[in-house]
Order: C-alpha cells, then sequence, then structure tokens
C-alpha cells in the first residue's frame, strides 16, 4: 500500500513515520509543505534525519494517488487534506482531535462517505489490552453499574516545541482541545456510545504561562451521562520539563461491586539515568500506536469501517466544544439529548 503521511506538524508524526518505515507492506511518502523553513523538526529536514521520501507539495503527493493517509498537520488544518484525500480515494486516518469545529468534522465525515474511503480518529488507547479487559469487566457486569470516572491526561505543554498548539486558531483551544478527547472517546466505549448530557469546565493558564499564551494549560472538565455516570478529567499540561516521561492517560472507575485502577502507559522501570543527569522510567504495556496503525492499514486493505471512525472523533469533539462553552459562560452547557445512542463503531474496538 502507498501511504503518504501529510504534515510532520503534530509530535505523534515522527513515531507514525518510524512504525512505517520498515513495513514491507507499506511504500511510504510525506509532506510538510506548511513547515517553517528553519524548523529542524519539520519538512525536508525531519524527512532526511528519519530517512523517507518527502514530497515537497501537497499537489505531488495526492498526484501519486495514495491509497491512505495519515493526516498529522495543525488541527484546524485537517479539513481540507481530509477533504482532498477522499477525493482521490485514499482512506484517512486522522489525528485527534478531528477537527476544531463540529461543521468541518461533519464535512470531513461526509466527504469520506461520499468517497466510499474510511475515516478514522487517531484513539490509540482503545488498543491496550488492559483497556479491553476493563471494557469487558464493565460489559460484563463483574463490577456492577459504573458511578463515576476520574481520569487524567496530563503531559508536558507540546507548545514548548510545536509553536501552533499555543495558537488558538490553529489549535482549536489549549490543554482542553487537546487532552479531554482521548478519556471522552474512552468514556464512549465504556458506555456504548451513550451521549453525554452536560459539561461543565474550568481552566486557567497558571502553568506554564510563558508557552503557549493565549491558551489554556490546565483544565478540569466535568461530564454527565443520562445514566448517571459522572466523569471528571483532569486535561492539564501539568508535566514539568524534567519529568521522564511525556505524561500519562490513567482512569479510576468507581462502580458499585468495585473500583478498578487502569493506567494506559505503566511504568515498567525507574530509576536514574546517570548519563543525562535526570529521572528514568520505561513504559510499560502495550504499543498502542503501533495496534492503531494495524488497524487502520487491514481496514484500508479490506474496505471495512476503521474503529474508532469520524462519527467517534464527532462524538468526542462535541464534549470539548460544550467545555468551552462553559468556560466562556461559567455554567454547565447541556448537550442536544436528541442524538441517538451509537454502539455501531464503539464498543467492538476494545476487544480486538
Amino acid at each position: 500500500m502507498r501511504i503518504a503521511v501529510l504534515s510532520f506538524a503534530h509530535v505523534h508524526a515522527p513515531t507514525y513515520i518510524e512504525l512505517l518505515r520498515g513495513r514491507d507492506d507499506v511504500e511510504l511518502l510525506t509532506a510538510d509543505p506548511d513547515a517553517p523553513p528553519d524548523d529542524p523538526d519539520r519538512g525536508a529536514a525531519l524527512a532526511e534525519r528519519l530517512g523517507v521520501p518527502y514530497l515537497a507539495g501537497w499537489d505531488e503527493v495526492f498526484a501519486l494517488r495514495p491509497d491512505a493517509v495519515i493526516v498529522t498537520s495543525e488541527n484546524s488544518r485537517h479539513r481540507p487534506l481530509v477533504e482532498w484525500a477522499a477525493a482521490v480515494g485514499a482512506h484517512v486516518l486522522c489525528e485527534k482531535p478531528l477537527a476544531t469545529t463540529e461543521t468541518d468534522a461533519r464535512a470531513m465525515i461526509d466527504a469520506c462517505a461520499r468517497a466510499g474511503v474510511g475515516l478514522m480518529t487517531a484513539y490509540p488507547v482503545r488498543f491496550g489490552a488492559a483497556f479491553a479487559a476493563l471494557h469487558r469487566a464493565v460489559q460484563d457486569g463483574s463490577l456492577g453499574p459504573l458511578v463515576s470516572v476520574h481520569a487524567s491526561n496530563n503531559g508536558w505543554n507540546p507548545a514548548a516545541s510545536r509553536p501552533w498548539f499555543g495558537d488558538r486558531e490553529l489549535a482549536g483551544g489549549g490543554a482542553v482541545m487537546d487532552h479531554t478527547v482521548h478519556i471522552a472517546d474512552l468514556m464512549d466505549v465504556l458506555l456504548s456510545g451513550e451521549q453525554a448530557v452536560e459539561v461543565y469546565a474550568q481552566a486557567n493558564d497558571v502553568l506554564g504561562p510563558d508557552v503557549g499564551a493565549g491558551v489554556e494549560t490546565a483544565g478540569l472538565v466535568t461530564v454527565r451521562y443520562p445514566g448517571g455516570v459522572v466523569a471528571a478529567i483532569d486535561c492539564s499540561w501539568s508535566q514539568p520539563k524534567d519529568h521522564p516521561t511525556w505524561g500519562g492517560l490513567a482512569l479510576t472507575c468507581v462502580a458499585e461491586k468495585g473500583i478498578v485502577e487502569f493506567d494506559a502507559f505503566p511504568r515498567l522501570l525507574g530509576g536514574f539515568d546517570s548519563t543525562a543527569a535526570r529521572p528514568r522510567w520505561e513504559p510499560g504495556g502495550d504499543d498502542l500506536d503501533a495496534a492503531m496503525l494495524d488497524e487502520f492499514l487491514d481496514a484500508a486493505r479490506t474496505g471495512r469501517r476503521p474503529r474508532p471512525d469520524g462519527e467517534a472523533g464527532l462524538r468526542s469533539l462535541r464534549i470539548v466544544l460544550a467545555a468551552y462553552a462553559s468556560l466562556r459562560t461559567g455554567q454547565p452547557v447541556p448537550l442536544a439529548m436528541c442524538r441517538p445512542r451509537v454502539s455501531e463503531s464503539v464498543a467492538v474496538t476494545a476487544d480486538q
């Protein structure tokens, strides 16, 4: 398959490239024409360092009619690349958040549906064995009904290395936009697509106000579901520069019969690296990005609907947009309750 990675703007782009470049079943192309010319982590300089083919412009990429693309551009630039890919018949894996507005997200979903190509949202945490076990425990009733979920998705401030994360127009917001969506998607799975009914948010820029000025760097989002479950999401860019890893994602699920702790990136080895003079933390668990790419490539080859799809990305985006509405008003924001319960593309992913 001919796979094109479109843009190196997102911090995950190099990881996807490294996972794909050694595969015998993939012909890899890359392009990053919007890169700042002096940025060593973007454009031709990064492609050369990673040893992958590089094309100068989008026209050149799409003229080669890739079978599939991975969109890792700035958040607000997802839509034109997805629509262009759909127009040439390419399946799409789009980095999260799917878009920065509901209008753009819906247009992307519709464009891929009209073209008959798959649209997948990059939510790799769904693919871990530990999350699959948690999902089974919720579904089979062994925990009893969920009561609440206390969740955190924390990390370094990405604007330190990718300044566009601190640009509200390009990113759509700060920490709330960047990190709420992962947890919202996991709740989507655990609750089989049950739609949130109310969102309340608080945020500030106390953490790292010198980086990414103009967007929030810390946030707490509370989401209420019609069955009574309440999820509290800490989505802050709260890890200091000297923290040994980028951050992490964890859930504490409180149910009627028990409490379950879930860590997507458990510590395998902790200690101190004397060479680098800093703490060292070797993560354990599954390679979630590799599992997600396997799902995407298999769906593209077979023509089946990828999981999580664009609709899953839209559902989590709605929660984020409601959080920003709450920040503007200082009040809880109700979500439309007429939207149907969705299960087709939700629950099965975690059990693969």
